[in-house]
């Protein structure tokens, strides 16, 4: 799978101030850890963004916005959005922020 270098120079700017990120290959695509936990991804198809288990109904209820699925397996708390979704700042936004307060609330690995 190609990386999608825009979504990731996206995400690159919205993520620059936050503490504790590191970044890496991952998924097919590039990935962002916050204290070692998987944060969201960026890839060819789509961001990949974890919000946490139970978290992720209002993001599945958009337009452009489908769960997960890895080897055919939905993936709990995870979301997929397409460039419809993802390429509205505002969005965007608020599916980072989520994610950052869903893994704020995890233990450092």
């Amino acid at each position: 799978m190609a990386r999608d270098q825009g979504l990731e120079e996206l995400l690159n700017e919205q993520l620059e101030a936050v503490r504790g990120l590191a970044q890496k290959s991952m998924f097919g695509g590039w990935a962002w850890l916050l204290n070692g936990n998987l944060l969201c991804a960026a890839r060819d198809d789509g961001m990949l963004v974890r919000l946490g288990k139970g978290n992720d109904g209002w993001a599945l209820d958009l337009p452009g916005i489908v769960p997960m699925l890895s080897r055919g397996r939905h993936m709990q708390g995870w979301v997929r959005a397409a460039s419809e979704a993802y390429g509205d700042d505002a969005l965007r936004q608020k599916l980072v922020d989520a994610a950052l307060d869903f893994n704020r609330s995890l233990p450092a690995k």
